[in-house]
């Protein structure tokens, strides 16, 4: 793989785990922003909590595997 490719994988990794621990960790600079108080609005607080939990669970997996499968 070349370096773009890691660099890539290492931005999900990154991107993920940042959106999952401001679900874990209820942080309100990250869902007082405009494109997380989209979510907000449409599930509430918990629920846009568990939405980026899971998408930042999800990201962090995809970035794991496609680190794994293309070495």
């Amino acid at each position: 793989m070349e370096t773009s490719e890691y660099l890539f994988l290492l931005l999900f990794i990154m991107i993920g785990a940042l959106a999952f621990s401001a679900a874990v960790f209820n942080f309100n600079w990250f869902f007082t922003t405009r494109q997380a108080k989209t979510f907000v609005n449409w599930l509430g607080r918990n629920g846009a909590r568990f939405f980026y939990g899971l998408l930042g669970l999800a990201l962090i997996v995809c970035g794991i595997a496609g680190w794994l499968t293309f070495k």
